[in-house]
């Protein structure tokens, strides 16, 4: 048996009425890669959150190194050797990247009461170039980039010499090919080192590949085990999935037909439109279709989807709607535009509200009379949506910054669909989201499109892009390099062929 890094023992976590956790006991050895699985609000970053100091447990008793362990602060824990990069952005804005990197430690570059910033940013390039991300500068503002490069910022900060554990937390979701390699590297690196890694993610190849051992988790209770044996038997996927859910989801995940037929009505016209990161960008999107956008980390997709929705600076072109430019979110919404954010806690929802608010945020002109605001339809609109989406929670009034990252996720789809958009634009539209609700995602998606809808899906997922679209539109170097049409034989090596 190798060493017990962290030992959890009889954890119980509750938010009000809500039992999180329930009297969870769990093991973490040196040498090992712990993948934690489980559907959305199953207790997993729950756990790790805990264990790495964002919060305290109700009851129960921990041990790192065989000592007690109750860190008061995320700061404290990873002093002390336990690190976690969140599944959301963490970052400080209106910094720059060292002021970022080096949070909380600004003691050890204090001089005579001055922090010694020419220092610092010397430290953070080295520290950036260690990391493979020498691109960035210790002394450029964070907010010159974006979440992928955020989400590598924190990984250089959180691990140090003192990191003992790190904790992924859905990190890899918000990175590129590229980001990704580093990330894993970092991993094989600290388990060489016989350090420990909990590794969270929806991503069963992944888990498959990284982990050598899982716990499975549902609604807060730990359903399982499962060690690296058992997970090279055959159906290990499927016995893992029953463990997650419950019950056997089969394997229908993706539309099953190969109809790429749509209607002939242009509802979105992008005419030669450049700007940040995008040049000479023509499209035309249909009623009834699902174009699928997909590229490398900086080719442009991302910022297709923000101009789409009037939020990004077209330099030349235009990009239309019926005849209307866009020029505006705003007007995009009035225009019947919904976009959903790849980084939906800064971009797309109100954290500190409830769930209902955000919604009907988009609706609140249809709700309104006269200046008066119907509450009866508000609640109605909610309600419907909330069971619609299955969210997760005790009712609209539960606040979005107390749910997990797949039900965020699903608030984020409800605000359009009970708008009832013409057009959504969807930026990595299942990021952090569980397989189960993953597969009801893609069904709802495969039912807007036979209603009717004009789906922009934004992707890094290149099974999700096969799987889902009517046509796949693959941008190198800024701008639209291949263009594929719905076919069953088409497969991620024919479209990675015209990403590189």
């Amino acid at each position: 048996m190798s060493e017990v890094l962290l030992e959890i023992a009889g954890m119980n976590k509750k938010y009000g009425p809500i039992l999180a956790l329930k009297n969870v006991d769990l093991q973490v050895c040196r040498g090992q890669v712990h993948g934690l699985v489980g559907e959305n609000g199953s207790g997993k970053s729950t756990i790790t959150s805990i264990a790495a100091g964002m919060q305290p447990a109700t009851s129960g008793r921990m041990l790192f190194k065989g000592k007690e362990w109750n860190p008061a602060t995320m700061v404290d824990a990873q002093a002390n050797g336990i690190s976690m990069i969140l599944q959301e952005a963490n970052t400080i804005p209106g910094c720059t990247i060292a002021e970022n990197l080096f949070a909380g430690k600004e003691h050890l570059y204090a001089r005579f009461g001055f922090i010694d910033k020419k220092q610092m940013n010397r430290d953070a390039d080295k520290l950036l170039e260690k990391f493979g991300i020498s691109y960035m500068k210790g002394k450029d503002l964070i907010d010159q980039y974006g979440f992928e490069e955020r989400k590598l910022i924190e990984l250089a900060r959180a691990v140090t010499d003192e990191t003992e554990i790190l904790v992924v937390d859905e990190t890899t979701t918000a990175l590129s090919h590229e980001g990704r390699e580093i990330l894993y590297k970092v991993v094989d690196d600290l388990i060489r080192k016989n350090k420990a890694v909990i590794f969270i993610s929806h991503d069963m190849d992944e888990i498959m590949d990284k982990c050598n051992i899982l716990t499975v988790l549902r609604d807060g209770e730990i359903r399982g085990t499962v060690t690296r044996e058992e997970m090279d038997e055959p159906d290990s996927i499927g016995m893992i999935r029953r463990l997650m859910v419950g019950r056997d989801i089969g394997n229908k995940f993706y539309r099953s037909d190969y109809d790429s037929s749509c209607s002939d009505e242009v509802v979105l016209t992008f005419k030669n439109v450049s700007g940040p990161n995008v040049t000479d960008f023509s499209l035309e999107l249909h009623k009834g279709e699902i174009v699928g956008i997909g590229g490398l980390s900086g080719c442009g997709i991302h910022e297709v989807g923000k101009m789409a929705f009037g939020m990004a600076e077209i330099d030349k072109g235009h990009v239309q709607y019926n005849g209307h430019e866009i020029t505006s979110a705003k007007q995009a919404v009035e225009l019947g535009i919904g976009y959903i954010s790849k980084n939906r806690d800064s971009e797309a929802l109100i954290l500190a509200g409830p769930i209902a608010n955000n919604i009907v945020l988009p609706s609140l002109g249809d709700l309104t009379k006269a200046t008066f605001l119907s509450y009866g339809k508000r609640k109605k609109m909610a309600g419907e949506n909330i069971d619609l989406l299955e969210i997760k929670c005790t009712g609209g009034g539960q606040w979005v910054n107390t749910l997990s990252g797949g039900n965020k996720q699903k608030v984020s789809f409800a605000k359009w669909i009970a708008k009832g958009s013409d057009i959504i634009i969807m930026d990595c539209p299942t990021r952090g989201v569980d397989i189960g609700v993953k597969q009801a995602m893609y069904e709802l998606i495969t039912q807007m499109k036979k209603d009717g809808k004009a789906i922009l899906m934004i992707s890094e997922e290149m099974a999700e892009l096969i799987g889902m679209s009517d046509r796949l539109v693959v941008m190198k170097d800024h701008r639209i390099n291949k263009i594929f049409r719905r076919c069953e034989t088409l497969s991620e090596m024919d479209v990675i062929e015209y990403m590189i």
